[in-house]
């Protein structure tokens, strides 16, 4: 029976760059992928392929709708999809190759197959061909998540699809039914729709993106709706989604109970995700769960188990990939004697589709239900020259600041590149500064950057200069 320093379990990219990092510190690492391929959901049925898609859409869009103003003349302009899809698994396969390089590099000891617990230390690994059994002192479980999938939906993979399944259709539908107004369904159906589908968006709420600063999701549903038509049923929940054959019928009902009906070529099924822990047979490790199935971690991100830790979607928190990432240098370096340092409240959370969407902070809900005082300073990217340069000159950005200290205590943005832009919020929120002093920091002209200094000019005795 080999064994290890460290055992990683998942390769997404919480488990990668952990395993990367233990190595790095001198352990000898395994890593633990159960499909062929590493790099878990962000890098196979996620992030890199959905942005890979949301990249070549709005190509798309820009090149049938603003190229005759730039002095642009196509007479003719088409979707070779069959070519964005050859496209998004280039990129896929060339960053699996990079993944195999860095896993040689730092000699990672990579292992294929489903891994569960045979005890506290002990891993057994279950492949097509063989079981292995190896062991460790410390171990990280990375797992991540899966769709949620709700039984009554009748998920076949067909015609009612979740976004693994949307990132991999043969053809450019008609139409397309979205149940959930998140950040997956919101970005595909970006995609889709910048390509000419007609696109339809179901959900419960009131709101779309409802985990983020209330003012950015009415903003970014007025122009998914202005721009790309993309039609809205909020307040409604769904009943019934029957597969028809070559179509799909979603039935849906409103907060006073009227019904509709909406057919389509396929139904995206978009209502979260929940953590992959089963079959791991965390029991017998003594690693408990919550009832959502979350690992239940401390403050250091170790298990009920001394020695067994979780990061990524397992454990409690956004899921999103940085977060992932952080996690695992974090223990990491935990493991390596080393006193490393993560703010869970200073994750910035985007939302890729055009203009983009990112966030950071303590939102205006969440301060007026704390009874927190604070003030705000908005600028809009349309009195930015170089948002009117680039013709985006859709959203704003929102600083809010406390009201007698003046630190920052959230930042929010929709607008071009605001899924860069949003680093220097979390920049300045690192290091406590006040609206003043990013105000007083001086920003390249013309660039986007400019509305954040803005902003936060307008929060600092609304003095900003070019509205």
């Amino acid at each position: 029976m080999d064994s290890f320093d460290v055992i990683v379990i998942g390769s997404g990219p919480g488990g990668y760059v952990s395993a990367i990092r233990c190595a790095q510190l001198g352990m000898k690492t395994a890593l633990i992928e159960k499909y062929p391929k590493l790099g878990g959901t962000c890098l196979n049925v996620g992030c890199i392929p959905s942005k890979a898609l949301l990249e070549s859409s709005e190509h798309y869009n820009k090149s049938t709708h603003e190229f005759k103003d730039h002095g642009i003349n196509i007479n003719k302009i088409t979707v070779d999809f069959s070519q964005t899809m050859k496209r998004k698994e280039k990129i896929i396969s060339e960053m699996h190759s990079g993944l195999e390089f860095l896993m040689k590099k730092n000699k990672i000891h990579v292992i294929n197959g489903l891994a569960s617990f045979i005890d506290k230390n002990t891993v057994n690994i279950k492949s097509s061909n063989k079981n292995i059994t190896i062991k460790a002192e410390k171990i990280i479980i990375a797992t991540g998540s899966k769709p949620t999938v709700l039984p009554f939906f009748n998920f076949d993979k067909k015609r009612i699809i979740t976004s693994t399944e949307a990132l991999s259709l043969k053809e450019v539908p008609k139409k397309m039914a979205i149940i959930g107004a998140g950040v997956i369904g919101l970005e595909l159906g970006s995609v889709y729709s910048r390509m000419g589908t007609q696109v339809s968006v179901i959900d419960v709420s009131e709101n779309i993106i409802s985990t983020m600063d209330l003012s950015l999701g009415k903003e970014l549903k007025k122009i998914l709706s202005n721009q790309l038509d993309v039609k809205f049923y909020l307040n409604h929940k769904v009943s019934i989604v029957k597969n028809n054959g070559k179509n799909v019928t979603v039935t849906a009902l409103s907060s006073s109970d009227e019904e509709i009906k909406i057919d389509a070529d396929y139904c995206l099924i978009s209502i979260g995700r929940k953590p992959y822990t089963e079959n791991l047979s965390l029991d017998k490790a003594g690693v408990e769960v919550d009832i959502s199935g979350r690992i239940r971690v401390d403050n250091m991100l170790q298990t009920t188990q001394s020695g067994i830790f979780a990061i990524g979607d397992v454990v409690e928190g956004a899921m999103l990939a940085h977060k992932a990432e952080e996690e695992g240098v974090f223990v990491a370096e935990i493991l390596a004697g080393q006193k490393p340092h993560i703010n869970h409240n200073l994750i910035p959370n985007v939302v890729y589709t055009w203009p983009e969407v990112a966030s950071v902070g303590l939102s205006e809900e969440k301060l007026k239900a704390e009874k927190i005082k604070y003030k705000v300073g908005v600028f809009p990217f349309k009195a930015n020259g170089r948002a009117k340069i680039s013709m985006d000159t859709d959203g704003f950005v929102k600083i809010i600041a406390d009201a007698q200290s003046d630190e920052i205590l959230g930042v929010h943005m929709i607008g071009p590149r605001c899924a860069d832009l949003i680093s220097e919020a979390v920049v300045a929120m690192e290091y406590r500064a006040s609206a003043e002093d990013i105000a007083r920091i001086t920003h390249a002209h013309p660039t986007f950057s400019e509305v954040i200094k803005e902003a936060a000019l307008a929060a600092t005795d609304n003095r900003a200069l070019h509205i």
